[in-house]
């Protein structure tokens, strides 16, 4: 974005109250730093904080306001830290790539990959060249997390003993998994790795694909006309990890006043709501991370890689990564990593003529738009202010549900979309030697799906594609190229259709009822075929007597979730097992998995999933015919990241399913080691209705509770409502608090309850 677009941006947004910048530490990368800081050090932060009120809300929630925007900053990560400091220090062990000094030599592979991307010394500089108002928020990110680090001694960090304002350009995009995932470890190693190197560790869903739940979020925007007193809805419903962000209001004296949900150690609302708008971000489908399959040539030991008519060098890179070694020590292991300037290598790969191939990858690498739009849009105060901000052009892997208090609905693409030549198949690896296949400058905002204020009154995405979003008001796929959309529709999309059509009179509760609604459509395209099938058997086959019982359960299901459901138990364990056959097969025609189960599956592969469903049941529980909440628990026994479980011990039923089968409110569960029943871990996590009147109102709830320390009152305090899909009432206004206040302080000082 051009610096006089910027500037106009900041000018507007935030208003010209910045204090002098506290003095930047460039200190070097690497595990050496202390939380012991020095006196001058000592005295600034102190003085930052007594800028600063928390206010703890009787769920534990922090309702932070400074002076500036900056002390707003210094104090709402203060108090992250305070609610869980080991998922903060974890995600920036894992954006700067130093997860392998805290979790030995496995994690190396994840440190490069980030490291191909996010180098620390080019951060650094990128750090230097920051607006001033940048900048300062990026020291009091730093100056917060070191106060909190120096008033907490018994706290102690596994790798990261001092935070420097640079770093906070490593983590910009607040995402459940960015696109910097894409890049296969498993892949990465071959490449990279020796012979005698141990194999990346098999993920769960590689042998279970049952087991991987959904990714994205739920988003749906109801303009005025269709609510019962004349003021736009907004339903904020991520799918994340549970307890993967913190929720929290920031406010300051310069106008912030944001609310939401904050991916931990992040200094900005990722999705949320302010006086007078509200955003929700949902994963897209748009295809903006490409892989370029170079043709390479050496020649005097170096390596070329052809394009067009020209041999271009391969650029060279030596990355040193730290890990843990078995004994406890720090070692050291270094890597030559190449680029092109497509992206970084990243693996090698055999083409339909037998020729092998470096394959590099593509893919957005702006740390400071990415920080400026993630922050700006926080401050942004209706559409048109939105937009503005969304010219920077630095969101790659959201699209976007916005309401306002104008009574503005939209749906956005991304704002990074490369332009491409259609002619290309980008969902595989293009020849990278030749120029028509490069990326062509990015998409005008006006050229990508959008829908802004559609006659039918509602907007919605549930990470299908965008040519529903509206109904018949929707984008035309028509109209734009193959690399706008890779999903497709869902089932989830299909129930979001089925829910709003028709509609009218919406209320906060009502679009919450709406979000917790039981109908499962995949189930119900699934289901009949099942029971054709078995019609369709001769008398005299064994399965028609060992079905007839849970056949006949299922026909006479009405396809909806529920605690007491035994149909919801059979379907699922019948679905899941179906999933993990079908995924076996080959699907080169391009079917969707449902469209497999239904059309490829064949009717004897679906019945003797059903068998094995039912035996699984009997086996673990004694009967086929179980309740649904006698399987599907959430359960939180302790603060670890991964989370264990244990059938012996206190958990809670939970009525919705996974989001695969169509359920809006999504509950990623299976089996775990040593497990009968199902357990949680994805999902539904931070949910909100949002209503933009006068004064905007809201509900909401999250997984869990709001600490992440097992002794705190907020550690588990939102199950039971969590579960039932009881949001609690927001306290987003100053009176709201009066009377559901549980403490008043400035960081470092008076916080007793974890």
């Amino acid at each position: 974005m051009p610096a006089t677009i910027a500037s106009k941006l900041v000018h507007a947004l935030l208003r010209p109250t910045l204090r002098a910048l506290p003095i930047a530490m460039l200190f070097a990368f690497g595990p050496v730093g202390t939380a012991h800081a020095g006196t001058a050090e000592q005295a600034r932060w102190k003085q930052e904080a007594q800028a600063v009120t928390i206010t703890r809300d009787d769920w534990g929630i922090a309702h932070v306001h400074g002076k500036t925007d900056a002390d707003a900053v210094f104090g709402m990560v203060y108090a992250q830290a305070e609610d869980d400091f080991n998922r903060v220090e974890t995600n920036y062990l894992n954006s700067l790539g130093r997860l392998a000094e805290a979790e030995g030599e496995q994690a190396l592979w994840s440190d490069l990959r980030r490291q191909l991307f996010i180098d620390p010394v080019e951060l650094k500089k990128l750090y230097a060249q920051s607006p001033d108002w940048l900048k300062q928020l990026m020291n009091s990110w730093a100056d917060g997390l070191n106060y909190y680090l120096a008033t907490h001694p018994d706290v102690h960090p596994r790798v990261i003993t001092h935070y420097e304002p640079w770093m906070a350009l490593s983590f910009t995009e607040g995402s459940i998994g960015g696109d910097i995932e894409r890049v296969s470890l498993k892949d990465l190693q071959a490449f990279y790795g020796k012979p005698e190197d141990a194999p990346v560790p098999v993920a769960a869903a590689e042998a279970h694909p049952s087991w991987v739940e959904p990714t994205g979020s739920n988003g749906i925007a109801i303009a005025p006309k269709l609510t019962a007193d004349g003021h736009a809805l907004l339903l904020i419903n991520p799918h994340t990890s549970f307890f993967f962000r913190s929720e929290l209001q920031m406010t300051s004296d310069a106008g912030l006043d944001a609310y939401g949900a904050v991916t931990w150690g992040q200094f900005f609302v990722y999705q949320g709501f302010n006086h007078h708008i509200g955003w929700m971000h949902t994963s897209t489908g748009a295809d903006v991370v490409d892989e370029f399959a170079e043709t390479i040539e050496h020649k005097d030991g170096k390596a070329y890689y052809r394009y067009g008519k020209e041999l271009r060098p391969v650029t060279e890179r030596q990355i040193t990564l730290s890990y843990r070694a078995k004994d406890g020590s720090m070692a050291k292991r270094s890597f030559p990593a190449y680029f092109t300037h497509h992206g970084p290598i990243v693996r090698e790969a055999v083409n339909d003529k037998g020729d092998r191939k470096w394959i590099a990858e593509a893919l957005m690498n702006r740390p400071i738009p990415a920080l400026e739009q993630s922050w700006l849009r926080t401050k942004a105060h209706d559409y048109a202010s939105y937009m503005k901000v969304a010219e920077l052009k630095a969101n790659s892997s959201n699209n976007t549900l916005f309401a306002d208090d104008k009574g503005e609905i939209a749906y956005l693409h991304p704002q990074f979309i490369p332009k491409r030549d259609d002619r290309f198949d980008y969902t595989r690896p293009v020849d990278g030697s030749d120029p028509a296949t490069d990326w062509h400058g990015l998409t005008p905002l006006d050229q990508a799906p959008h829908v802004l204020n559609p006659p039918n009154g509602w907007v919605f995405n549930t990470n299908d594609w965008p040519y529903s979003a509206a109904g018949k008001y929707s984008p035309k796929k028509a109209d734009f190229p193959h690399y706008m959309d890779t999903f497709g529709e869902n089932p989830r999309g299909l129930h979001a259709t089925r829910v709003l059509t028709g509609k009218e009179g919406f209320t906060r509760a009502s679009l919450i009822t709406a979000a917790f609604d039981s109908y499962l459509p995949a189930f119900a395209r699934q289901v009949p075929i099942l029971i054709a099938d078995y019609d369709a058997l001769s008398a005299s086959d064994p399965l028609k007597k060992k079905l007839a019982g849970p056949i006949a359960m299922l026909r006479h299901w009405d396809y909806r979730w529920g605690i007491a459901s035994m149909p919801t138990s059979l379907a699922v364990f019948w679905g899941d097992t179906l999933w993990d056959e079908v995924s076996k097969a080959d699907t080169a025609e391009g079917l969707s998995i449902y469209d497999a189960m239904a059309e490829k599956a064949g009717s004897k592969t679906r019945l003797h999933a059903l068998l094995e469903a039912v035996d699984r049941l009997q086996r673990d529980f004694g009967h086929w015919g179980v309740a649904w909440g006698e399987i599907n628990r959430f359960q939180r026994i302790n603060g670890d990241l991964v989370q264990p479980f244990d059938d012996s011990k206190p958990s809670i039923p939970v009525p919705f399913t996974s989001s695969r089968w169509g359920s809006l409110a999504s509950f990623g569960a299976h089996r775990w080691p040593g497990t009968k029943r199902y357990y949680g871990t994805s999902g539904n996590s931070f949910v909100a209705v949002v209503e933009f009147g006068p004064k905007v109102s809201a509900r909401a709830i999250t997984a869990g509770g709001e600490s992440g320390h097992p002794q705190s009152p907020h550690f588990n305090d939102e199950v039971e409502r969590y579960t039932t899909g009881n949001l609690r009432e927001v306290y987003y206004w100053p009176e709201q608090l009066k009377g559901h206040t549980e403490q008043v302080y400035h960081p470092g000082r008076g916080r007793n309850v974890p």
